[in-house]
Parts: C-alpha cells; structure tokens; sequence
C-alpha cells in the first residue's frame, strides 16, 4: 500500500468512528520533502489517492490543498521525525476541551500515551494566520492537541500511530463524559 492509499484509508477510518463527519479534518503524510494533503472539502466518503494535493516543505501550499496545509507544513518543519499529521473533529474531545483547560484522561490508556493534553484558544478570524505557528510549537514536544471549540491535531512517525492517539484521546474524552455523568469522575 503507498502512503497516499494509506492516508485515504484512514480518513475514511475516521468518518466510520464518527471522529469526523463527511467532510471534516484533514491528514497528510511525507516522503521526504515532499507532503500529501488532502484536498479543500474533501468528502471521506468518496476521496481517492490520486486526488491529495502534493505540497513541498520549501514552498507554499499547492492550490486546492486543505485551508491547514500550511499548519501541516509547519508542523513537518518543527519536528522532522513526523511522517503524518492528523485534524480531526472528535465530538467528545471538543466537548470535553470548551472550558479550555487542558485535559487529563481519566482512563489508563489515556494516561498512557499523554498523560496531560494541551488545549490553546486561537480567535476564529485569526485562525488561519495564527494556527501553523501555535500548533506546530505544541506539535514540536507534544504527540496531541487541541485548538478550543475546533478539534485536535496529532502527529506522528507513521498515519497508523496518529491515528491510533487521535482514537485513544476520543474514547478517554468519551469516558471522562460518560464518568461525569455517573458522578465518577469531575476532571
């Protein structure tokens, strides 16, 4: 399988699990200096490999590329490890993050893998001039994080272990509502 098949793969993962909707988030992966990104209102339903917009390190964002490709090139900039980023739209996660507090999984799993996720407020008309920078700082020490009201942003060494984190933060942030509801937990 190419990274680009994988990348769609997973994409599409994510409508399935209900953490992004028809056309939510957006992933990328590199080879190199080269990115694949998704398209601009992409449907997870219908995207295929050969329609992912091929962007450089060393240039700007190729048109149609997602409005985060900037963010994603950013991200690969501040930690060259990183072969994927993954912006997904978790309804539980941005639930539980509105307060804009950073989050603490309740759960083991959660614990395990980040202990503390950090959540920033980024304006939503300074959004698109302000996000490659803030994020890809958190992204440069962080696995995970979340922008406030807008969703979360992994990264990772391969598409399989970002998407791995970005289901784990899912399902502590569904456990920590579930636990809030029980009067378990109040976080």
């Amino acid at each position: 399988m190419t990274p680009a098949q994988d990348l769609v793969r997973h994409y599409l993962w994510l409508r399935r699990a209900g953490i992004n909707d028809s056309h939510s988030g957006n992933l990328s992966v590199r080879n190199g200096e080269r990115i694949w990104v998704t398209p601009s209102g992409a449907c997870a339903d219908a995207l295929r490999p050969e329609q992912l917009m091929e962007c450089r390190l060393d240039a700007p964002p190729a048109p149609g590329a997602s409005l985060d490709a900037a963010l994603h090139l950013a991200v690969y900039r501040s930690r060259p490890n990183a072969g994927c980023v993954i912006h997904s739209h978790g309804p539980y996660t941005v639930a539980m993050t509105l307060d804009g507090r950073d989050f603490e999984p309740p759960d083991f799993e959660g614990q395990l893998y980040f202990p503390t996720v950090p959540v920033i407020n980024i304006d939503y008309d300074r959004y698109l001039r302000e996000s490659p920078a803030r994020v890809a700082a958190v992204l440069a020490a962080q696995p995970i994080m979340v922008v406030r009201g807008h969703g979360v942003y992994a990264c990772a060494e391969t598409v399989n272990l970002a998407y791995k984190w970005t289901c784990s933060l899912e399902h502590s942030a569904q456990t920590a509502y579930l636990a809030g509801r029980a009067g378990t937990w109040t976080g």
